[in-house]
């Protein structure tokens, strides 16, 4: 973690949203039915100039539930096990728990009123965590429920590009495709993207009025 002194909340940033980048990896595309199998977070920070940068990163693998749908082609896809001896994987309710006290507590700390899910189709993400939720009776979930802030627009906008891993080349961000598909990696990655995004955006307004930082804000 960087230093505190250089820390602003992002509570006026995002009109009281805390950007949380989230990514999942499942054992398909139904969130009714697939398992959730690895969720991480990405918890981000302002610093005074109103730059953005990557903070700390939570991730969890999760044991899938009773009855789950898990097609091969999606686990040939993640490389995961689900049932491999040596993968720590916590309950969906225990995941789910963990995950939601440190969002809750970044509120708490940026001044914010709730957090908003980013992601690379961030949707798909939101309804499995939304599901999730549902499904292991997780109250108290800190995310909307369903506005979100998608890196593939923003790419499309800053680079031309809506694949994650092309967007990240054209900003100039090392890529490994051996990492890819690890949901740490490609939060840690949707996260560099979303921050490269804003972080432009940023150094516009501060160069157009240098003398109001508030306009960035």
């Amino acid at each position: 973690m960087t230093d505190e002194l250089n820390f602003r909340p992002m509570g006026n940033r995002f009109r009281g949203f805390l950007p949380v980048v989230v990514d999942v990896e499942t054992g398909g595309f139904n969130p009714k039915t697939d398992a959730l199998l690895q969720i991480a977070a990405v918890f981000l920070r302002m610093d005074q100039d109103g730059f953005i940068q990557r903070d700390r990163t939570l991730s969890c693998h999760v044991q899938p539930f009773e009855g789950a749908n898990m097609d091969p082609k999606s686990l040939e896809v993640n490389g995961i096990n689900p049932w491999h001896p040596l993968r720590i994987a916590l309950p969906e309710d225990e995941a789910l728990q963990r995950v939601f006290r440190e969002v809750r507590q970044d509120i708490k700390r940026n001044h914010c009123t709730r957090a908003i899910l980013v992601g690379h189709n961030a949707g798909f993400d939101l309804a499995f965590v939304n599901a999730t939720a549902e499904r292991a009776q997780v109250k108290r979930n800190p995310f909307h429920p369903f506005s979100n802030l998608d890196t593939v627009t923003l790419s499309a906008l800053a680079y031309g590009q809506t694949v994650l891993a092309k967007a990240v080349k054209e900003a100039g961000l090392p890529w490994d495709n051996a990492e890819a598909h690890s949901a740490t990696y490609d939060a840690e990655k949707t996260a560099d993207i979303f921050c490269d995004v804003m972080n432009r955006w940023n150094q516009q307004i501060l160069t157009q009025d240098p003398l109001n930082m508030d306009k960035a804000l």
